[in-house]
């Protein structure tokens, strides 16, 4: 799979949902090849924007979409890596903060 086959495929299942791609494609089809590169690695898709274990019943919180997305995109329109954003946040509608780290920290412990 491309990282532009992942785009349309997503895109698809995610839309509806209410969760889209950050306007900045170039972003989004460099975030989506890290994806796959982590797929090739690990076996799944994890958050190339974390360090994964390798283990995927401890990264299960980050495999893409992680388990953060929903309440970074209700509260920063975005989720941590930029990837997921709202049609609020991709049309300029809201401020473009800095959205934290949600994951605990004895989950990024390896």
């Amino acid at each position: 799979m491309t990282p532009e086959q992942l785009y349309e495929a997503l895109k698809k299942t995610q839309e509806p949902k209410g969760y889209f791609f950050n306007k900045d494609r170039s972003w989004v089809l460099e975030i989506l090849r890290d994806l796959l590169v982590n797929k090739e690695r690990y076996g799944y898709m994890s958050c190339p924007c974390r360090l994964a274990s390798g283990d995927r019943d401890k990264d299960r919180d980050i495999i893409c979409p992680c388990s953060y997305r929903e309440a970074d995109v209700a509260e920063y329109g975005s989720c941590y890596c930029n990837l997921y954003v709202s049609a609020a946040w991709n049309e300029g509608l809201i401020e473009r903060r800095y959205v934290p780290e949600r994951r605990p920290p004895e989950k990024t412990a390896l």
